[in-house]
């Protein structure tokens, strides 16, 4: 007789607590009955976006005690206090890049023998990423934009996407806005953030615009650019931009940004950047008569960074302050026109966390939790494996001084 693999779903532990789940009920139920010899098991919550109910309602059981589970999900890092020794754990963890302040949950995994994949490494042979919540960053971080600049300006007024029900009512209340002609907007980076940002834009009915017309034109309707690297990024002796490249050797480049700065009036920050990356403007570009920026939606959020106002994460139920250029200091958010409106929430999916879920969950079942759930081997797995039986793997061993000091 096949042996029954138990899943078990977690309670998210981080605080302030996310909302998110790796799948929905429905998908619980499906996979199910995909997976005969696999049966689920979900950890009671207040605060997830799918109740308790309706997880019973669908016959899915819930239970306190996972310890009987083989593989365990969630979203977030655990608190250390909840690991239970000896099991297979999937959550995004933050520990790849030596995080300090995920450093001693990193070490209780490893004291409690865990194995442990990385969702944010489940990767083609490639290099892409198959699961990640990286639209849904974009789509309300982009919208978060929008907001503040509504606000900003007293010419429009969004509530907040934590306060709608869902992705429809939120983009529902965007139609409903006009945005004034000659705005600009732009984003930057080229993966899925920066492509959800635009699908926000879309809705608002913002018209996209090539980098030279963005630069050099005046419009009478609200535009948006996008560029990537090779727009914003140069390198020092002058040689063609190649994006390989500049991802081996990104301390090789300049930042040609600058020209940017004289034309937007709100930012979107969708890029990834490595901090020998060169930044993109400075505290004193930004103290430049001409430097136009008024809002600057940092959806990457790297404190302290390459956009130098982004100096802490910002919250969900307290999204924006203000960066004061010529103090360089932050205040209170829309205190004085002259300041510049940040907002650089790190968890930012969270606020529409049931189309986040469904969304992620469907790219867990397509690219993932089949090989997983007939414990078929796979390289994509293998590739996003950090700790087995709390031993590091080879591709990760770079991570023992992490490990071992405290």
């Amino acid at each position: 007789m096949e042996k029954t693999l138990k899943i078990g779903i977690l309670r998210e532990t981080r605080n302030p607590p996310d909302r998110r789940v790796p799948l929905t009920p429905p998908q619980i139920v499906a996979l199910e009955e995909l997976y005969p010899n696999v049966e689920f098991f979900v950890q009671p919550s207040d605060f997830r976006c799918y109740s308790n109910e309706e997880y019973e309602y669908l016959d899915i059981p819930l239970k306190e005690d996972l310890r009987d589970c083989d593989l365990l999900l969630g979203v977030k890092e655990v608190d250390k206090r909840t690991i239970i020794a000896g099991k297979t754990y999937l959550f995004f963890a933050h520990v790849a890049k030596k995080q300090p302040h995920n450093h001693e949950m990193f070490n209780a995994m490893a004291e409690k023998n865990l194995s442990f994949i990385d969702f944010e490494y489940l990767t083609t042979d490639n290099g892409q990423r198959v699961v990640a919540f990286g639209r849904h960053a974009g789509i309300i971080g982009a919208y978060n934009g929008l907001r503040a600049r509504g606000i900003k300006t007293n010419r429009f007024k969004l509530k907040p996407a934590y306060q709608c029900h869902d992705l429809d009512e939120m983009w529902a209340g965007l139609r409903l806005i006009e945005l004034k002609p000659g705005l600009k907007i732009l984003v930057t980076g080229d993966g899925r953030v920066a492509h959800g940002a635009i699908e926000t834009l879309n809705i608002a009915n913002v018209e996209q615009v090539s980098p030279v017309d963005y630069l050099n034109r005046d419009f009478d309707v609200p535009v948006f650019c996008r560029i990537g690297p090779e727009y914003y990024s140069s390198h020092k002796n002058g040689l063609n931009f190649s994006f390989s490249h500049f991802t081996k050797y990104p301390q090789e480049y300049v930042s040609t940004f600058l020209p940017y700065t004289k034309a937007t009036d709100i930012l979107i920050a969708g890029h990834y950047w490595d901090p020998r990356s060169p930044v993109f403007f400075t505290r004193a570009d930004m103290k430049r008569p001409d430097f136009r920026i008024s809002v600057i939606a940092d959806i990457s959020c790297d404190v302290n960074g390459p956009i130098p106002s982004t100096t802490r994460a910002t919250t969900i139920s307290d999204p924006f302050y203000a960066f004061n250029p010529f103090l360089e200091i932050e205040e209170p958010a829309f205190s004085r026109q002259t300041n510049i409106t940040v907002m650089s929430i790190d968890n930012l999916p969270g606020e529409l966390p049931r189309d986040a879920s469904l969304d992620f969950g469907k790219m867990l079942m397509s690219n993932v939790l089949h090989d997983l759930l007939t414990e078929t081997a796979s390289p994509m797995i293998e590739r996003a494996t950090i700790l087995l039986n709390g031993k590091l793997t080879p591709r990760y061993n770079y991570l023992d001084d992490y490990l071992t000091t405290l």
